[in-house]
């Protein structure tokens, strides 16, 4: 084989290689460029679905909501409170375990309500009940004579406050059941008007909760009469 033809040869081989070198290269530049720019707007389904979801993933408090979502928020917020009330007046006055397990029950479960209600309110730029008093600075909104269903009047409240032991527990039971029983009332009243997914969701968990509570509290009644 003569030189001339060997050196071309060979020029033919090197040249074949670095055209798969390049080749190898691009390939890799390409594959690197997808992995780390998964976040590029031009790239379609590269994470477009999750910041969507993600975007769309607020709470739906804040979204849809009707005249009866915020009227079930203002009402059963100073409802919920003035159960905790009921229910605090329990330490140093019932005797009665159950009735003692069952008022702090109470507050633990209304308690986080209380705060999500409000919290719908304030998203939805609606006003406030105070948090000073078991009604708020709501018109209207007096022990009895709010127009909610179930709640104390003020005699009511006093006669629990003077009760003590087997009287209290009792009275507690019997005066807890009207209180939830109006819930009750408010939170179907929230599920058949109500707009607002979360809001109709909290008023099922209401009407599970508080119907068992009812149940409860009237064999206490029973139990201790």
């Amino acid at each position: 084989m003569s030189v001339a033809h060997t050196a071309a040869a060979r020029r033919r081989s090197l040249a074949a290689v670095g055209t798969a070198v390049a080749l190898t290269l691009t390939l890799a530049a390409c594959g690197s460029s997808g992995g780390s720019r998964s976040d590029d707007p031009s790239t379609p389904d590269m994470n477009h679905g999750a910041s969507s979801v993600a975007s769309s993933g607020a709470p739906s408090a804040t979204g849809t909501f009707n005249d009866a979502d915020v009227a079930f928020a203002q009402q059963m917020v100073p409802h919920h409170q003035q159960a905790i009330e009921m229910a605090r007046l329990a330490d140093g006055r019932a005797a009665d375990s159950e009735v003692k397990n069952l008022a702090t029950a109470i507050e633990k479960a209304q308690d986080p309500e209380i705060a999500t209600m409000r919290g719908w309110l304030k998203s939805w730029g609606k006003p406030l009940p105070s948090a000073s008093s078991s009604m708020g600075d709501m018109p209207g909104m007096h022990h009895g004579a709010s127009g909610m269903a179930g709640m104390m009047s003020d005699q009511d409240m006093s006669a629990l406050k003077a009760a003590k032991g087997k009287e209290f527990d009792r009275k507690f039971a019997q005066l807890m059941i009207g209180h939830h029983q109006g819930a009750v009332t408010m939170a179907k009243d929230e599920q058949k008007n109500g707009a607002n997914a979360e809001a109709k969701k909290l008023a099922g968990n209401v009407i599970a909760a508080q119907n068992a509570e009812i149940e409860q509290m009237n064999k206490i009644v029973d139990r201790l009469r």
